[in-house]
């Protein structure tokens, strides 16, 4: 019988404009880890089904080499069956946006980010679960880390995702959520908090926020933590086009909370429902996924990550 190592490593080579050579990150890996095992991803999904198949045989933590698409893969393959309390999850960020490592404040060099893994500390921390309707129309649920979000964010991500990935992800997303604020009219969404509803009408953008960052850098939940139990739920409300164009720097900086047409809330349930029989995108952790209607839900302490800075007191 093959005794699996203890760590795999699950890389996206499609992650990031420059990926690192394999060979010489997987020498490199064990010298810090010790022995380990590291896979290629191929297809859409396939993290999900490596990282829940890699638990079931005996390994014990797993590292993702990539963006925050293939974290939430992997994050979605071993919460839906079940495993969240049979391993540890180490990230290594090589992707193109990384939204959960500026959340998490990792570094963002390769060495760096490869000494961590090593020495930092593990800590339980929460994800998310939301259940959307596909483009074919059929329902269907997955898990997140770092956020979801609706409006603008999806038609930004889907922009992205089909012209903008070779920009880089600041430059690709700003012109991303420009071409979505000038193109696109604004959704009439009903949000409800813990059952209870917060907004009905107008906005441009709604963000469950789990951690801090999305959209490649902008601060659009600057008080959010990735362990309390709770989101902050982002709501801009009704502007202009020219003045969420003018406002666009204020996400990057966090500094938009204070406008007045922003209200965040906290809570565990969030619901995103249409007003009229239209949909609005939605995307997760940088991947667009389907629409609205929406349900997601808190799952507390829900994975625990190895290789983290440790917290401040």
């Amino acid at each position: 019988m093959i005794v699996p190592a203890s760590t795999l490593v699950i890389c996206n080579p499609k992650a990031g404009s420059s990926p690192p050579r394999f060979s010489r990150l997987e020498v490199r890996l064990e010298k810090v880890l010790g022995d380990l095992e590291l896979t290629r991803t191929r297809k859409p999904r396939d993290a999900s089904r490596i990282a829940r198949e890699a638990i079931r045989s005996g390994v014990k933590r797993i590292v993702v080499g990539g963006g925050d698409g293939t974290l939430l893969e992997v994050v979605t393959g071993i919460l839906d069956a079940g495993l969240g309390k049979e391993v540890e999850v180490g990230f290594l960020p090589l992707g193109t946006g990384c939204d959960f490592a500026r959340s998490m404040n990792l570094p963002r060099s390769l060495s760096d980010s490869i000494d961590l893994l090593g020495a930092g500390e593990s800590r339980s921390l929460d994800a998310g679960r939301v259940q959307f309707v596909e483009r074919g129309g059929e329902s269907r649920t997955t898990c997140f880390i770092n956020e979801a979000s609706f409006g603008l964010s999806g038609l930004t991500v889907d922009w992205m995702n089909r012209y903008g990935r070779k920009l880089g992800p600041r430059l690709g997303f700003a012109l991303a959520a420009g071409q979505s604020v000038l193109r696109y009219p604004t959704p009439d969404l009903v949000v409800l908090v813990d059952g209870e509803e917060v907004h009905s009408g107008s906005t441009p953008m709604v963000v469950v926020a789990n951690g801090s960052f999305f959209g490649g850098g902008m601060k659009v939940a600057p008080d959010a933590s990735l362990d309390d139990g709770l989101f902050d739920v982002v709501i801009v409300g009704a502007l202009s086009r020219s003045r969420l164009l003018a406002n666009f720097p204020a996400l990057y900086r966090g500094t938009h909370t204070t406008h007045p047409a922003v209200s965040i809330y906290r809570g565990s349930r969030v619901q995103v429902l249409p007003k009229e029989d239209s949909s609005v995108l939605l995307d997760a952790d940088g991947e667009a996924l389907g629409s609205s209607p929406a349900s997601i839900e808190m799952l507390p302490s829900a994975l625990t990550f190895f290789g983290l800075p440790r917290k401040s007191p």
